[in-house]
């Protein structure tokens, strides 16, 4: 029936159209469209209510599973009769042909998707004629069952088939969803008179558009028809509603959406009668349909003469009514509506009633109120309100139900929320006038309760939503009266208040709304935040600290209470939980009031020192919360507290960082009291934590080890950092400040491996969080001090820099000793061996340092700056650091004893000795040496380059004695030996010629000089006898082509290269020179016999 609603209301929009009024028209038409979406929803309920008989036939599963048993059976039966006709004739013992597979229906298929494989068809067997003609097969059924025979013996027999699953519907969209609606409407009953009253509307809209047009009847006439053609329908309908109920309402509806329509022509289009006329007119028509409605017992008579009463006074209003005859208008036809839910239960009626009159009542209200209508405004208001809930309570009592249904839930709590919104816009201008509203909805909500007391058995929701209605309007006057402070504290603690007797009722709906005020609680705080303090006489003694301290007790409460009381964990498992997240919040506003009063009165108490006043006062703010919650585990019984106590370590360490990013000092202020009052609060708390535990555990990770390591860092710290500060400020010149970091860092990482030992607790009862974990970070430091340090020039001002005595150098020094320490504690608890990188890592280190100390003494005693570009852009130096990076290797592998300390000497020289390598062999390709060159071998480059050689031979030396390595590459590195000592005696060589004959000592002037190329010819043939005479002596034959190989190179030379280019008696001397050695070498040295290279041995 609601779609009669949509219909008669679409088509008097239409109407309206087609009578050149469009925005009328679609506004009913939109109208009708509401109407019809909340019939929809609306009376949903009451039609699944009772049954339909649409359902009353057999499922349609159920039909298809019948119909495949019945398929099953047939098949059976033809393949019996088949088996009968093979044995009882000779033709059918032939071999069957291949199986064929038979469809079943498609309908069928949809279902269970079977297949019956059967043999193919055959000959049907001779019936008698009677029996043909009285059984004609013209089902699917039938027409499959001649191909249903073959050897049913032969086949195997078939497994029972199990139905499919039926695959779940696919949801039809938006526009199919109407199709199927509008399909179902016009062919779920009276499909004919439905066709027919739509083809009427459409008529009468033609009708009254042409007659419009062409003026064929007078106006008067035009619309007589029309109202004695709707007095007709209503007559027909009225009539046939006993014999035809469905009929008859059809006829009715739209008997009375045509009186609407004629009277708004009348008025609106043709000006025939006046509004004051036109206005009780529509009046009769809506207590005509709704006497109709209760008489039949029609709830969409009574909504569509309803919408049409609450439509009259805007489609015929001009626009300069008065708003107290459109109220009374309204209360009139809300009476009426409050007469029929005397009588009858329509939700969709109450809700019609109530939507028309708040929305077209806010919207009078925002473009037509005046302060001067409050009197008159304010009366129809709490009219309407009273209407609306005593509708909702004759709902409710009609139905002798609980209020669960949509529309009861909008009325009962629909209508304070509109009333309240309306009252706040009339009230806004009057002080403390919303606040008052509230506490008269609170009364009202609340007596409504106590009456409803009576019946709470069989109203026990509507009781509840009353009570609650009360409670929320009550709890909604303090922020309308108080600010939102005070508001937010309030809220809190009423919020704990229905926490508490939730869980002692065991009530679930009180538990989740003090949960809720909870966050309400703080939102409405948070709204406040920028108001003013106000005038206050001293900290903490003001609103805004006093509430939040009221929403951090609120929460505090609401968690001891869920997690402690042994009721809200039998009640529901995970309370427990809630009440940990209730704790954390409530602790996090302790926190912040803290930290908010804090900032808001430092600047006022400590201007000069505001950054360690604060860190200061969060530090006692810290202390303070650690020892409430210590009280609070032992008194209350609450374990949770035992989480804020250990939270106390990592909370001073964040603010130790504080100190460091803002470089104040820790004993500034009230700083001397403070922090060492932080660190024996920090010890004296884990002392009573411990005291439940086992002490003296020795594992590697023991109960509270975390607050024990972070105890120790920040004692470190704050000892490191307070010297840093300190001899910053009394000596700021220098390297004295950067050297306290080490040297407070040292004693510390000193001090907790040596005579940390001796103290039983803390230190000895948890070793490895001291010794192990706790100073790994400290030995961390010292290192990155020490890379660190490698950048200053150590400045001793105001006294003279020592190497060694200096600040920086002493630090390292100490650093040192402590890292040697802190490791021999390690070894004394068993701790594995670091990896052999963290050795190789110390070795550089040390060597950094050392290359550190050589720049400096170089720096303070010899003006060199103090930049390696200083070192690389000067030769002098480069010998200085070379020869001192030959003593550093040197006294590695001399003095190291230890065989696996030598090995890792050994091995983490090798990069030392590359460079080193690599060093003389540019030397000797771009360095001409001083004047002390004219002395070969006597001279500083070739003393240094001599020790470098002689310190690699016994870097070689060690290396093979210790390790295999230089096994496989033999030869190769012999080949290199032989190469970097022939190409130092060419330098050498060179280097003499250029410092006694000045030749310049470039490879260009070299290679154009007669003497240097005759020099070297014979110097190369020297080599090569030399080479030759040593592999015949020895009987090294490789050794004896090596040197065969450079004198035919020195051949070569002398022909291609010395024969063109040297004249005179360079070339005379060369080519002597060369002959002679060749004929020293043709007789003292042979090539040794293979026998002999057999049995050589490699030096």
């Amino acid at each position: 029936m609601r779609w009669v609603t949509a219909i008669v209301g679409g088509m008097t929009g239409f109407v309206l159209a087609l009578a050149s009024d469009w925005s009328i028209g679609s506004t009913v038409a939109i109208m009708a469209g509401l109407g019809f979406w909340l019939g929809n929803v609306l009376f949903a309920g009451s039609q699944q209510e009772e049954p339909s008989a649409a359902f009353t036939g057999t499922a349609p599963s159920a039909s298809l599973a019948a119909r495949v048993k019945h398929l099953e059976d047939r098949v059976a039966m033809l393949s019996e009769e088949v088996e009968r006709l093979r044995q009882e004739s000779p033709h059918y013992l032939a071999p069957p042909e291949p199986p064929v597979e038979v469809e079943l229906p498609a309908e069928v298929r949809s279902h269970d998707q079977v297949r019956i494989p059967v043999t193919a068809a055959l000959p049907p067997a001779p019936v008698p004629l009677a029996s043909a003609e009285a059984e004609p097969q013209t089902s699917h059924e039938q027409q499959a069952a001649p191909l249903a025979t073959g050897a049913a013996g032969s086949e195997p027999e078939l497994p029972p088939s199990l139905p499919a699953k039926p695959a779940a519907p696919a949801t039809p969209d938006l526009l199919e969803r109407a199709f199927n609606a509008a399909r179902d409407w016009l062919l779920g009953g009276n499909t004919v008179v439905r066709v027919g009253i739509i083809v009427l509307f459409f008529g009468v809209a033609f009708l009254l558009k042409y007659a419009a047009s062409n003026s064929l009847l007078p106006i008067e006439f035009r619309l007589a028809g029309t109202a004695l053609g709707a007095a007709v329908l209503l007559g027909a309908g009225w009539h046939l509603r006993e014999r035809r109920t469905v009929y008859g309402l059809v006829l009715q509806g739209g008997g009375v959406g045509v009186l609407y329509l004629t009277v708004f022509a009348a008025v609106k289009l043709y000006a025939l009668i006046p509004s004051g006329m036109a206005l009780p007119l529509m009046v009769v028509i809506c207590a005509l349909s709704a006497f109709l409605a209760i008489r039949q017992d029609a709830a969409v008579l009574a909504f569509m003469g309803s919408a049409g009463g609450f439509l009259a006074p805007v489609l015929v209003s001009s626009g300069g009514g008065s708003h107290v005859a459109l109220f009374s208008y309204y209360a009139l036809l809300n009476a009426g509506i409050f007469a029929i839910a005397w009588f009858k239960a329509w939700r969709a009626l109450n809700l019609l009633g109530f939507s028309f009159t708040f929305v077209i009542g806010s919207i009078w209200g925002a473009t037509a109120y005046a302060p001067e209508h409050f009197a008159s405004t304010e009366a129809f208001l709490v009219l309407f309100f009273l209407m609306y809930v005593g509708i909702s309570l004759l709902y409710a009592l009609r139905r002798e139900c609980e209020v669960r249904h949509y529309v009861d839930g909008s009325l009962v709590f629909g209508t304070p929320i509109a009333a309240t919104a309306l009252q706040a816009a009339l009230v806004k201008s009057m002080p403390f006038g919303l606040a008052w509203s509230a506490v008269a909805l609170s009364a009202f909500y609340l007596l409504a309760a106590a009456g409803l007391v009576r019946w709470r058995q069989r109203l026990g929701l509507l009781f509840d939503a009353m009570l609650v209605l009360g409670v929320i309007f009550a709890t909604l006057a303090i922020p309308f009266a108080c600010s939102g402070q005070t508001t937010g504290a309030a809220w809190a603690i009423e919020g704990a208040a229905l926490v508490w007797m939730a869980v002692r009722q065991r009530r679930l709906l009180a538990l989740l709304s003090g949960l809720l005020m909870q966050l309400v609680a703080a939102l409405a705080f948070l709204a406040s935040w920028g108001e003013p303090p106000g005038a206050v006489l001293m900290p903490v003694v003001h609103t805004g600290f006093l509430a939040m301290l009221m929403i951090a007790l609120a929460g505090l409460f609401i968690g001891w209470w869920l997690q402690v009381r042994s009721d809200a964990g039998r009640w529901h498992a995970s309370l427990p939980e809630v009440g940990m997240a209730a704790a954390v919040w409530g602790l996090c506003w302790w926190a912040a009031a803290g930290l908010r009063e804090i900032q808001a009165y430092a600047a006022e108490l400590a201007p000069e020192a505001l950054v360690p006043f604060i860190l200061t006062a969060l530090v006692l703010w810290a202390i303070l919360t650690a020892w409430l919650a210590h009280a609070a585990r032992r008194l209350l019984a609450w374990p949770l507290a035992r989480r804020v106590e250990q939270a106390l370590a990592p909370v001073l360490g964040l603010l130790t960082l504080g100190l460091f990013m803002t470089q104040a000092a820790p004993l500034t202020g009230w700083g001397w009291l403070a922090w060492p009052l932080a660190l024996v609060s920090t010890y004296a708390i884990l002392w009573h934590l411990e005291g439940e535990h086992e002490r003296g555990q020795t594992s590697p990770w023991p109960p509270y080890a975390l607050q024990h390591l972070l105890s120790f860092w920040m004692l470190c710290a704050l000892l490191a950092f307070e010297g840093y500060l300190r001899l910053r400020e009394f000596v700021p010149e220098g390297a004295w400040s950067w050297s306290a970091w080490a040297c407070g860092v040292g004693l510390c990482l000193l001090a907790v491996s040596t005579l940390g030992t001796r103290l039983r607790w803390p230190v000895a009862a948890h070793a490895w969080s001291y010794q192990v974990w706790g100073a790994a970070p400290l030995a961390l430091l010292l290192w990155v001090w020490s890379i660190g340090s490698a950048l200053s020039d150590g400045d001793a001002s105001p006294l003279f820099w020592l190497p060694l005595l200096n600040p920086l150098d002493v630090a390292q020094l100490l650093g040192f000793l402590a890292v040697a320490a802190w490791i021999g504690r390690l070894r004394q608890l068993e701790v594995s061996q670091p990896p052999l990188e963290v050795n190789y890592l110390a070795f550089a280190t040390v060597f950094l340092w050392f290359n550190a100390l050589l720049l400096r003494t170089l720096h303070h005693y010899f003006g060199v700056e103090y930049e390696v570009a200083a070192v690389l852009a000067s030769f002098r130096w480069q010998q200085v650091f070379m020869l001192g990076w030959g003593v550093f290797a040197f006294a590695a592998l001399w003095l190291v004893r230890s065989e696996r300390l030598q090995k890792l000497c050994v091995l983490a020289s090798l990069p030392l000795m590359l460079v080193l390598w690599l060093w003389t062999i540019n030397v000797n390709f771009t360095e001409a040496g001083g004047d002390w060159m004219r002395l070969p071998l006597l001279n500083p480059l070739d003393a240094v380059l001599l020790a470098i050689y002689a310190l690699m031979a016994f870097w070689l030396a060690r290396l093979a004695s210790l390790t295999s390595l230089l096994a496989p590459y033999r030869t190769a590195l012999m080949s290199a030996v032989g190469a970097t000592a022939f190409l130092w005696l060419n330098a050498m060589l060179l280097r003499t010629l250029h410092h006694w004959t000045g030749l310049p000592y470039t490879l260009a002037d070299i290679s154009h000089s007669t003497l240097a190329q005759a020099a070297l010819t014979v110097f190369w043939a020297l080599c090569a006898l030399t080479t030759q005479v040593i592999a015949t002596r020895r009987g090294l034959r490789m050794l004896w082509f090596v040197g065969g190989a450079l004198l035919g190179v020195t051949v070569i030379k002398l022909f291609l290269f010395d024969l063109s280019r040297i004249q005179g008696l360079e070339r005379i001397v060369a080519f002597i020179g060369v002959g002679v050695l060749l004929l020293l070498v043709g007789y003292f040295s042979p090539l040794p016999p293979k026998r002999a290279a057999a049995e050589e041995v490699t030096p």
